[in-house]
């Protein structure tokens, strides 16, 4: 049973400087909603209420946005918000959410480290926190891995088919497939060329991992960029134990850069029946000049 989930949340966000010199990139709005908070909410449904998140210098704001701000609820209260009032209680009553601070930046390999006391010798669910993933379904994308873990009994990366362009953005996985969908992995490559990828299917922001993961982090290198690169753990993983890869019944939104956050701000409002009419209205006003209808 997986009861324990890990959010790292300690970046940087360069692409979004200046703003994310004091805003964390995991609390940019979607619509209204910080990315995080989509996070969270997934792995909520998913069955999981223990989180730990890993955060950095000027994360200060994602522990006061989970933690109760109780001056504000008295105001609310006071004022007869009600509907304002359970959406900001709720916000700290979703999980039972810790924090462990990573003093310096040594990649994500590091940053999953330190959640090694936290998790102790249970497998765990690692959600990035700066990646919204929408389900086609009505299984949230981590519950859809904790299934393939069940099954398997094994390690499980999330899967999406990226274009060749995009390839060398993420890490990429070879493998076999051993059931509609699921992979049994036998490499893990970081950004790599389009010549060195051995498939298009790439990351997609959440893994099952078994607890002997710590035990490869603690003898990983620094690769890329000079950080403790968790693919390049991975890879010494998958060449001593089964690993598993599945692709998702789902959408990625990946919002670390302007034109993705942008365009997944679009989406979501489009699916807000209250904006929808107002949105297509603007962009077809906005459009016409370009020949957008």
């Amino acid at each position: 049973m997986i009861r324990k989930a890990v959010i790292p949340a300690a970046g940087f966000g360069t692409r979004f400087l200046p703003l994310t010199k004091a805003q964390p990139k995991e609390m940019l709005p979607i619509v209204d909603t910080p990315a995080i908070q989509f996070v969270v909410e997934e792995a909520v449904a998913s069955g999981i209420t223990d989180i730990l998140m890993v955060i950095g210098k000027s994360k200060r704001s994602i522990e006061e946005y989970f933690d109760r701000n109780y001056e504000l609820e008295s105001e609310l209260k006071a004022k007869a918000k009600d509907v304002l009032l359970n959406q900001v209680r709720e916000i700290s009553n979703m999980a039972n959410i810790h924090f462990v601070w990573q003093k310096k930046l040594n990649g994500l390999g590091d940053a999953v480290w330190h959640a090694r006391n936290h998790v102790g010798n249970e497998s765990f669910a690692l959600l990035l926190g700066d990646t919204v993933l929408e389900s086609y379904s009505d299984v949230p994308i981590t519950r859809q891995l904790i299934d393939v873990y069940d099954q398997f009994s094994g390690s499980v990366v999330a899967l999406e088919q990226v274009p060749e362009s995009k390839v060398s953005q993420y890490g990429i996985v070879g493998g076999a497939e051993v059931a509609p969908g699921v992979y049994q992995v036998d490499e893990f490559i970081e950004k790599p060329t389009i010549e060195e990828a051995p498939s298009d299917l790439a990351f997609a922001g959440r893994y099952i991992f078994q607890p002997d993961i710590f035990d490869y982090l603690s003898q990983t290198q620094r690769g890329k960029n000079n950080e403790i690169q968790l693919t390049d753990a991975m890879q010494a993983m998958v060449e001593s134990r089964p690993m598993f890869a599945c692709k998702v019944n789902g959408k990625r939104h990946d919002l670390g850069n302007r034109i993705d956050f942008i365009k997944t701000n679009i989406h979501y409002a489009l699916k807000d029946p209250e904006m929808r009419d107002d949105i297509v209205a603007y962009m077809k006003k906005v459009g016409s000049p370009f020949g957008i209808e």
